[in-house]
């Protein structure tokens, strides 16, 4: 899957303008432009063409040879193509606005003629502090055909369609319901790696908050909780579409198929949790980094209030009798006022004793900063990642 330009936070959503009528396709302004890929095949023989929907209509026909005929039209461009299709496929005009308007939540419905499946295709993004970043992927199931639109060129498909050119396992004896399941499956499958990945970063942070070096953790765990709220946001409703799917609510979907949904079903169950355990994970790191920065705000208060028992009583004495003691009635009697250098002697005194405790504090880390919130604002969300 290649790499996408918006995230979820930053997807500039487009409706129809207020009063339109009910099916109306609206593009947006950053929509690739449309483009179509037919794949037909059966038990014996596979076709791949491109091009316009009036090209590809001798492959579409019902009647051709080809028991199963795949469209992938990519790209929300062009939405008087979009409505080309939808017209000849039967697909009714609300549910080619949902597939237009591209910032729906997942979810099934039911056609008389075809069911209509809409999830999202989920992705991190390259590098360190990458943000999730999500496609809406949408799918019409009817006999003999199946019809998915997709935002942008590139996907997860690539093993299904490798499975079809080789005529692996079952899939060319099969129906449009097996080929749904399996992108369905592909896309449900594809949220593990990024989970993953989030599980290796959330170790990385908790190895730096027990070693203290905690500079920037607060910003970073909060990028992570905010990631993982918009993967509960996709994933939730995803588990509900399929369990919609597995029950006997899609006739379009057979009894057979049926049952390969239900891994489907569970590997989205399985995502929902995982989910919430990182978020678990997040907010007990939080707390032990309060912890963390708790305990060493003790040990400095506990240090400088040792210092301060030390030095306020030699401050009482020296301020009750002032120092006024005349070095006429004895050479002991601060012969510093007789000096030369008296007074520079003083100022490199008081200037030795406040490096002294700076380089002591320095060194025992009391100076750096112990709130990961302490960076700057124009800084990146995730904040400092240095090790």
């Amino acid at each position: 899957m290649v790499s996408r330009s918006r995230t979820f936070r930053d997807r500039a959503f487009h409706r129809a303008p207020v009063g339109a009528p009910p099916g109306t396709l609206r593009a947006a302004a950053d929509a690739h432009s449309t483009s179509l890929a037919l794949i037909a095949y059966d038990a014996d023989t596979l076709i791949e063409r491109t091009g316009s929907l009036a090209d590809l209509e001798p492959d579409l026909v019902a009647g051709s040879k080809r028991s199963v005929r795949w469209l992938d039209v990519t790209g929300m461009g062009n939405t008087d193509v979009i409505e080309a299709i939808g017209r000849r496929f039967g697909i009714h005009p609300l549910a080619l606005e949902d597939v237009v308007h591209v910032h729906q939540r997942a979810k099934v419905e039911m056609f008389a003629n075809h069911a209509f499946v809409t999830l999202r295709m989920i992705e991190r993004g390259k590098g360190p502090g990458a943000s999730i970043e999500s496609e809406q992927f949408s799918l019409f199931v009817g006999d003999g055909w199946l019809l998915t639109f997709q935002e942008r060129p590139g996907d997860v498909f690539g093993p299904a369609r490798d499975r079809l050119r080789a005529a692996r396992g079952k899939i060319r004896t099969c129906g449009a319901d097996y080929l749904a399941y399996l992108l369905l499956d592909a896309i449900v499958d594809s949220a593990f790696p990024v989970l993953e990945s989030y599980d290796h970063e959330l170790d990385r942070l908790e190895a730096r908050i027990v070693a203290g070096n905690d500079s920037g953790v607060v910003a970073a765990l909060h990028h992570v909780r905010a990631d993982l709220m918009q993967l509960r946001r996709a994933i939730w409703p995803m588990r509900e579409a399929m369990a919609t799917l597995v029950r006997d609510e899609a006739p379009q979907f057979s009894d057979e198929t049926r049952v390969y949904l239900r891994d489907c079903h569970d590997h989205a169950v399985q995502l929902l949790e995982l989910v919430e355990s990182w978020r678990e994970i997040c907010a007990s790191l939080m707390d032990l980094h309060l912890s963390s920065v708790g305990q060493r705000t003790n040990e400095i208060m506990r240090m400088l209030t040792v210092i301060s028992v030390l030095f306020i009583p030699m401050s009482f004495v020296t301020g009750l009798y002032g120092m006024n003691f005349d070095p006429d009635a004895s050479p002991f009697n601060m012969p510093e006022l007789r000096w030369v250098l008296g007074y520079p002697f003083a100022l490199l005194l008081i200037a030795s004793i406040g490096a002294g405790f700076f380089l002591f504090f320095r060194r025992r880390g009391y100076l750096r900063p112990i709130d990961g919130a302490l960076i700057s604002p124009n800084a990146s969300r995730r904040g400092e990642q240095s090790e």
